[in-house]
């Protein structure tokens, strides 16, 4: 069965987990980076979850309740570690980053949400319906974590004046 469902995988979905890892890869190393381009990550994961819950389990008040208030759940523990991962630098409206394990994990996450969310749909419809609330309560944990590190950054860039050289 295993083999089955992987060899029934369109391709389009390995490049996409080709992509995310890569991009995980890419948040590992430490890097100088414009304010408004940190934002892009936490909006394109904002609205790939709500689309996924909008195509597979609807976007009625429980669903958009249960994604809410994961999104709430995660938003203060993702500041409070946003907060070890950015220094101010020479240009403004720049941070230097750095590097962590934690994004990789994350979209890894949300891909493994997302692929066997699609796996039981295709296999076990109502299986779904069942655990409906909890994966869009899951969709909006990985959201709060991405929204929550990014006020966290947005707003110590805010408070913090750039670095000078010596």
């Amino acid at each position: 069965m295993p083999i089955q469902i992987l060899s029934h995988t369109p391709l389009y979905v390995w490049a996409i987990l080709a992509f995310l890892v890569w991009r995980g890869v890419v948040e590992m190393r430490e890097r100088e980076i414009a304010l408004s381009r940190m934002a892009v990550l936490p909006l394109v994961m904002l609205v790939l979850s709500l689309h996924d819950i909008a195509l597979k389990l609807g976007l009625g008040p429980a669903s958009l309740g249960a994604w809410f208030a994961g999104c709430l759940i995660m938003v203060a523990p993702a500041w409070k570690l946003g907060s070890t991962r950015i220094a101010a630098v020479t240009a403004p409206g720049h941070v230097l980053v750095r590097g962590s394990v934690l994004p990789l994990l994350v979209m890894m996450a949300i891909f493994g949400t997302k692929y066997a969310t699609s796996v039981m749909l295709a296999l076990q419809p109502a299986a779904v319906q069942q655990v409906k609330l909890a994966i869009c309560g899951l969709y909006g944990v990985f959201s709060g974590w991405f929204i929550g590190r990014l006020l966290r950054v947005a707003v110590d860039c805010s408070r913090s004046s750039p670095v000078r050289p010596a």
